[in-house]
């Protein structure tokens, strides 16, 4: 029988495959060879990405002579004592860590110069290079840093201190505080210590004050957090106390990158310098900071603990670590799937404002899709987290207000979806339904939302895929995520790589998930099944 030639079934510039003869294999399409190739090629940049030789870092002190710039990092985010902007004069720094850079920065002959990063990054981000070359930030000289970076003797004593309100005889250690919320400062060795602990309820924070915040509105029960944040947090606040005496003492140290021993020999000159003629116990005294412990400081040795620790692998902690991103997963789900259903419910409920609804209502929805649409996520989660409370005295749990903030954001996109596909049925079918005497709520209810559903559901579809990804953000509220387990994680062992892949397998498969259902009922909704 003579091929039909393919101009004939509809595909003018569509050449015709070659007859094929029985029992040979059929051609594999172009677009399957493509797919292959990419994805040997991705494997093997990958191959070569992990296996390439490290280059060696040349010692910068030469080009940090040259510039006449010591470049130092820290997280003005960071709060009082260590790093702040007064109010008098927000356009500066102020803290003992920003004395002590400028301190430490003249005995080396050099301008200081800050460099924002964040917090749980500054280690990372010092091993990269090219940024900054000292990190002054309340970094304690543990054996844990101590594998990452290079470090300085210490500048600074702190100690541990554990806090509760004012009205709570209960507590007074952390083993009286077993089952029960207890706020810490990420990546912390107070976050550390609770953990050696087995605490069983950790609630992880991103700044020094909100977490005593929510310990005096109730939302926690406890801050375990270091001497000097609490030093400044109790100052003048009747509603805190100190629970205990402190404990644990520590060291802070400046880190620089490892492998720059001028460098590291220059900062440790400096800091002898400045703790022999009594500058630095005027910059700390200043801070009201000084005290018998700092006293330790002229007396240090290193010590035996201080040897590095081997280097980590999350691929060989695998077993410990992959049931804590399950953990963190279900939270990323649950939270996850309770915003889109608000955002979907509360979407619809704007798009039909805004399509039949009475003066004012189509302004209201109107207004409401701009402001939430056109304000960032972040700032919403803080107004409904922290402002509610503050101002209102409404306490919402970390959970119910991440769902909120979520559902709330996520309904002014919902709303444009549900109005698009609204919009695409035909007219014609409304006025029939009301010409044959359908109530207008009948005809929406049975002929145009369906209708409507069907054409929106993939805009919806990659909506709840990309609320996946955003509910990273909730951690800000010490709600912990997917996301913010893989940085707890990536934050001790120093493996991203391992860790990134793991956690990215994890969303992956949530999404694909998610993509999988929403094809299937799209199925289930197609009438023209063929």
């Amino acid at each position: 029988m003579p091929e039909t030639p393919a101009s004939s079934r509809g595909f003018p510039h569509a050449r015709p495959f070659a007859a094929q003869e029985p029992g040979m294999p059929r051609p594999a399409s172009p677009w399957i060879l493509h797919r292959h190739f990419a994805a040997a090629w991705m494997l093997a940049c990958t191959a070569l990405a992990m296996t390439a030789p490290t280059p060696s870092r040349a010692d910068g002190w030469d080009a940090i002579l040259a510039q006449k710039t010591l470049r130092w990092a820290n997280d003005a985010e960071g709060g009082a004592p260590y790093l702040f902007h007064p109010p008098e004069d927000p356009s500066r720094l102020a803290g003992f860590e920003a004395d002590l850079a400028s301190a430490l920065a003249g005995r080396m002959g050099l301008a200081p110069h800050f460099v924002q990063n964040n917090w749980d990054m500054l280690v990372p981000a010092l091993l990269q290079g090219g940024n900054f070359e000292v990190v002054i930030a309340g970094l304690e000289r543990t054996p844990e840093n101590l594998s990452k970076v290079a470090m300085s003797r210490p500048y600074f004593v702190f100690a541990q201190q554990l806090v509760v309100r004012a009205d709570d005889s209960a507590h007074e250690s952390i083993a009286s505080l077993a089952g029960r919320p207890v706020g810490v400062l990420s990546g912390t060795a107070s976050q550390r210590l609770l953990q050696r602990q087995k605490h069983s309820d950790i609630r992880i924070y991103q700044d020094n004050v909100n977490y005593f915040k929510d310990l005096e509105v109730g939302r926690i029960d406890a801050v375990l957090a270091d001497s000097p944040i609490v030093e400044v947090n109790l100052r003048g606040n009747p509603r805190l106390r100190r629970a205990g005496p402190p404990f644990d003492h520590g060291f802070y140290a400046a880190a620089v990158p490892p492998g720059e021993p001028r460098l590291l020999a220059k900062v440790n000159d400096a800091l002898e310098s400045l703790l022999a003629d009594g500058s630095l116990r005027q910059i700390y005294a200043s801070y009201g900071l000084w005290g018998p412990e700092q006293e330790r400081l002229a007396s240090w040795k290193p010590a035996a603990s201080d040897a590095p620790i081997p280097a980590r692998s999350a691929w060989r902690e695998s077993r410990l670590i992959l049931p804590e991103l399950a953990r963190a997963a279900v939270t990323t789900v649950w939270v996850t799937c309770g915003g889109m259903a608000l955002a979907v419910s509360l979407g619809l409920v704007l798009a039909l404002m805004r399509l039949y609804g009475p003066r004012p209502l189509p302004w209201l929805a109107n207004t409401y899709v701009e402001v939430f649409r056109g304000t960032p996520l972040l700032l919403q989660i803080y107004l409904i987290y922290y402002g509610l409370s503050q101002e209102l005295g409404i306490r919402l749990p970390a959970g119910v207000a991440a769902v909120l903030a979520l559902g709330l954001n996520y309904a002014a996109s919902e709303a444009e979806n549900h109005r698009a596909g609204i919009m695409s049925v035909p007219r014609s079918q409304s006025e029939a339904a009301l010409a044959l005497g359908m109530k207008r709520r009948v005809a929406l209810r049975r002929i145009i939302l369906p209708q409507a559903f069907r054409v929106a559901l993939p805009s919806i579809t990659n909506d709840f895929v990309a609320m996946f990804k955003d509910s990273s953000i909730v951690s800000v509220i010490a709600l912990v995520e997917l996301t913010k387990q893989f940085q707890i994680h990536a934050i001790e062992t120093h493996d991203y790589l391992g860790l990134g892949i793991m956690t990215a397998s994890l969303y992956l498969g949530m999404s694909w998930a998610a993509s999988l259902a929403a094809r299937r009922l799209e199925r289930t909704l197609r009438h023209d099944r063929r």
